[in-house]
């Protein structure tokens, strides 16, 4: 199913502020490194990272920037519909090398916004993902973007998210706190120091501040 893009459809509401916020705190992060790709990832499913990871790149690319997403979650795929594109070939296809990465990119109705969707799915997307031709084209799309973002499986249910984890510049933990679990949040995050990934920070979702002080509940994915 489509995720919500609020930072289209209400760009100056609360919650779409709260993305601008997150941009600002990814730049400030890792002031001695210029983060050019970014992982997105949960411990468990319906977390919402997939809606994290859509936002996210519109609000990079609402700065000017040129901004791509990957989906990278070649299991269950939801890029091509949250921005209505073709998903007939994409990323599985450049990773078996069928298809050139610059073939399979889509613009959205998002300037400054491009996306490469998961493609048909294989049977071994770890593989795929491993691979070096996966390294290379880390390598060229770098090149050509401001910030690559990488939507990938939860970290419990596959080895996908670890994999990817240690090709990008930083990771972002999205955590739901009306579905996870404080054990699988912390086996989430001991995933990803074995694989010596570079965590930037958690995204809370799910969070109901007392109206007394502000009134803020982000949407499910």
């Amino acid at each position: 199913m489509a995720r919500k893009l609020v930072t289209v459809t209400d760009s100056k509401s609360l919650i779409s502020e709260q993305f601008r916020t997150m941009r600002t705190n990814i730049r400030f992060s890792m002031p001695d490194q210029d983060i050019k790709s970014l992982l997105v990832t949960s411990s468990i499913a319906g977390e919402g990272k997939s809606t994290n990871a859509a936002n996210l790149g519109v609000v990079f690319a609402q700065e000017g920037k040129r901004v791509l997403i990957i989906d990278a979650d070649m299991r269950k795929p939801t890029l091509h519909h949250t921005f209505r594109t073709l998903n007939s070939s994409g990323l599985s296809d450049v990773l078996t090398r069928q298809q050139i990465y610059f073939n399979v990119i889509q613009k959205t109705s998002v300037e400054g916004l491009s996306v490469i969707p998961s493609g048909p799915l294989p049977p071994n997307p770890v593989e795929l993902l491993s691979s070096k031709t996966m390294d290379i084209l880390m390598q060229d799309l770098r090149k050509d973007y401001d910030i690559v973002i990488l939507d990938a499986p939860p970290l419990l249910s596959v080895s996908d998210a670890q994999i990817l984890s240690n090709k990008c510049d930083g990771t972002l933990l999205i955590v739901n706190m009306d579905v996870a679990q404080k054990v699988d949040v912390l086996k989430a995050k001991a995933t990803l120091s074995s694989s010596k990934a570079k965590i930037l920070g958690v995204v809370l979702n799910n969070i109901k501040i007392p109206k007394n002080h502000y009134y803020y509940q982000t949407y499910g994915s």
